[in-house]
């Protein structure tokens, strides 16, 4: 729970930073974020297949209408965090938003991301003032649910073209 308690300061310092490859990501906690699956993926590596199945469709109701390729994560905090928990275990925590929702994050050995960050701009997030969040209570809303079941088909799908099984 220490990695939640990082300060606004050290939130700005992860934005828009290019890694050992040259590729360049703007979510929080990418440059942490080295852990690695039972498939030898890290989170970079979700981010990247991720980014190309984020839609719409895959985005909350009441963000829709807002939703662009060029903000392809916005409406997907909850149902990406609860999937990279199924692959990497660890633990789903949400900072309280307006309205009474929350912004949902994973932390995993002691490694904090948020694949998801990006959706706020220059918007900094405070990850002090998070709380453990579950899918019980998230998964509850059918919509909810039925995303999240939507977004891990895509991603087993693309999973399969990168590493197809052999017979």
């Amino acid at each position: 729970m220490s990695e939640v308690s990082k300060s606004k300061k050290e939130n700005d310092n992860s934005i828009k930073k290019t890694d050992r490859n040259g590729k360049t990501y703007r979510f929080y906690g990418w440059e942490n974020a080295d852990v690695k699956d039972k498939n030898g993926f890290t989170p970079c590596d979700y981010y990247d297949i991720l980014s190309t199945i984020w839609c719409a469709d895959t985005c909350a109701p009441r963000l829709r209408d807002k939703w662009n390729p060029d903000n392809k994560t916005l409406g997907q905090c909850s149902i990406t965090a609860f999937l990279i928990q199924d692959l990497f275990g660890g633990a789903v925590y949400g900072i309280p938003r307006e309205g009474g929702n929350y912004h949902c994050f994973n932390v995993v050995d002691n490694h904090m991301f948020d694949l998801t960050s990006e959706q706020f701009g220059d918007t900094v997030l405070d990850y002090s003032s998070a709380v453990l969040q579950t899918r019980e209570n998230h998964f509850s809303k059918e919509e909810k649910r039925l995303r999240y079941e939507n977004l891990k088909a895509e991603l087993i799908k693309k999973l399969a073209q990168t590493n197809p099984i052999k017979e």
